[in-house]
């Protein structure tokens, strides 16, 4: 049986403000929509946290036998450099500084993307759509909008009506806000004389002569709105009605707000069941930011090339750092945060590598199978990382007493907590045991010096040596086959 069969999960909702039980549109399958990066500069720390949330988030359910779709987006058009519609396009204002083209500035940006998921153990989405594959969709959409009353355009630019979708839906339902307050609160800017209401946002941009990205339109040349794309991808990609919807705090207002406002006006129906977001990340109890240099890039904290830590740390202990705090919470990233990290991962691993060597006792002295349910419990409510740690370190304390002989565990109870603790360690929380992989590369690297001095023996004629040395690695499991190309060997 699935185990989400027999797991209640809750989810916090962004939408009603409470914990709620999760329960998919179809039953056994989930569709879930996390908001990508922008790809016009190096992945961003703060980002990497929300990506990380949501890859231990779809890692979870999996394990639980859902089927999920993950659908993760590539921003690599209309991302303008303010939330007033107005400025540059982040990737053609890039691509003008470094004289480059944008999609240059696209594949650099997105293949360091990737490597920064990809050293931090990420599990690739089912599908990552791009802005850009998609502009006849999007103007699709905003061809639909417009018929039905809730856009108009204004000399190659089209608007998204917020006041007249406001007589029958509800602007400002995610985040709280109200209309009237947007519009008292909103000062008059240079270039916004073409939108009827400073609140309206942009559906499509007419491209002006210095704008490089620009595309052929029944309005004008020019650019969807950077919200218009994941309206159109999670639709396209999940359906009309799908169940989680994540990303960053920062992205509630306007963005979601205004993907709510879009797919709601085309369907009828309120777009996602499910919306979640995960806080800031500070860094030394400061806001990060480029222009102050309080930043750090998720690849300098693994290679100590940085004037903030104090040396470098492995993927492994950061996702373990960011584990430890809840998601919707604000965590502070700094140097001694990672190095108590760091020791609390070394137990973790330590305690993982010694099962291993746990023989089974006549009893047991631990109850497997409650601490089991406490772990699925804390994840069960609401993703509750920190809870989880709390709870594996309750088996490390009794893989520790075993280890001074002062516990015991039947052969059923080894073998739950050992299945167990790995799923949990390795499938959900992503960790890594670094060590583990280093002994194996010692290993490897012994092996192959006693192969080398077994065909020296075999070249000297000297057969006993290298009989010896086969028989006694076939004794440790390690088995050689000489072959053409030489002699490669196997662990059992």
């Amino acid at each position: 049986m699935e185990l989400y069969k027999e797991n209640q999960l809750k989810i916090y909702n962004s939408l009603s403000k409470t914990k709620e039980d999760f329960k998919p549109i179809t039953d056994g399958y989930v569709g879930m929509y996390v908001c990508g990066p922008t790809v016009y500069s190096n992945a961003h720390l703060g980002n990497v946290r929300t990506f990380m949330f949501f890859d231990v988030v779809y890692r979870y359910l999996l394990h639980l036998g859902y089927k999920v779709r993950y659908v993760r987006n590539i921003t690599d058009a209309g991302h303008l450099e303010n939330d007033a519609d107005e400025g540059e396009d982040r990737i053609s204002k890039k691509a003008r500084l470094e004289k480059i083209e944008p999609m240059e500035v696209v594949q650099k940006y997105t293949v360091d993307f990737h490597n920064v998921l990809k050293n931090y153990n990420f599990l690739p989405p089912s599908i990552e759509p791009t802005a850009t594959g998609h502009i006849v969709e999007q103007i699709e959409m905003i061809k639909e909008i417009i018929e039905k009353g809730f856009a108009y355009e204004v000399n190659g630019s089209v608007y998204f009506d917020v006041l007249e979708y406001n007589k029958k839906g509800n602007y400002g339902i995610l985040s709280g806000r109200k209309v009237e307050d947007l519009i008292h609160n909103t000062r008059a800017l240079d270039g916004q004389s073409d939108k009827k209401n400073p609140q309206d946002f942009a559906l499509w941009k007419k491209a002006d002569e210095r704008h490089i990205m620009r595309w052929p339109s029944p309005w004008s040349d020019g650019f969807p709105g950077w919200h218009l794309e994941c309206s159109v991808m999670s639709t396209k990609y999940l359906g009309e009605q799908f169940d989680i919807h994540g990303g960053g705090l920062d992205l509630k207002f306007p963005h979601h707000e205004c993907e709510i406002a879009q797919s709601q006006t085309c369907s009828g129906v309120k777009p996602v069941n499910y919306w979640m977001h995960t806080n800031m990340l500070l860094l030394n109890s400061q806001k990060m930011a480029k222009s102050t240099g309080n930043f750090i890039l998720p690849n300098e904290i693994l290679s100590g090339e940085n004037d903030i830590l104090p040396k470098a740390f492995s993927a492994s202990v950061v996702r373990f750092f960011n584990m430890q705090a809840n998601y919707r919470s604000i965590l502070d990233f700094s140097g001694e945060a990672l190095e108590a990290s760091e020791k609390g991962h070394a137990k973790l691993m330590e305690a993982v590598s010694y099962l291993e060597k746990i023989e089974a006792g006549a009893s047991s002295t631990f109850d497997v199978k409650k601490w089991k349910k406490d772990c699925y419990a804390a994840m069960n409510d609401d993703f509750n990382t920190p809870i989880l740690i709390s709870h594996l370190f309750d088996a490390v304390k009794i893989i520790n007493q075993i280890k001074e002989q002062k516990a015991s565990l039947t052969a059923a109870d080894l073998l739950e907590l050992k299945e167990t603790l790995k799923a949990l360690v390795f499938d959900v929380l992503g960790l890594m045991n670094e060590n583990a992989q280093d002994n194996s590369g010692k290993v490897n690297g012994v092996v192959e010096l006693l192969i080398k001095l077994r065909k020296e023996a075999r070249e000297n004629k000297d057969w006993a040596l290298s009989d010896q040395i086969r028989d006694e690695l076939i004794e440790l499991g390690i088995q050689l086959k000489d072959g053409k190309e030489g002699t490669t060997f196997s662990i059992n």
